[in-house]
């Protein structure tokens, strides 16, 4: 059985690996779903943010750099609903 911190290790590189959930799994001698359960312990959290400013008023900068746990950053002009923000950063922790 892995340590924690062999686990630590292995769901970390798998993040910058930029292989597939399957090379990944067999390079290192484990299960697929083992990656994924290992990868669903370590998510981070999301957390409610304030924003502030006026409902539809247009952003005054270039827009928003969002920096998620894994050191993806989302950058864009566009604007969200929250629901829609939220599933984009789910889909980014991915």
């Amino acid at each position: 059985m892995a340590s924690k911190e062999e686990k630590r290790r292995i769901v970390e590189g798998y993040g910058t690996s930029g292989m597939t959930r399957r090379e990944y799994s067999a390079k290192h001698g484990i299960a697929v779903s083992t990656l994924d359960y290992w990868r669903s312990k370590r998510k981070p959290k999301l957390v409610r943010v304030a924003i502030k400013g006026v409902l539809g008023e247009q952003p005054s900068g270039p827009g928003f750099t969002l920096t998620l746990g894994n050191g993806r950053r989302i950058e864009s002009s566009w604007r969200f609903a929250e629901p829609d923000l939220a599933r984009l950063i789910r889909a980014a922790e991915a």
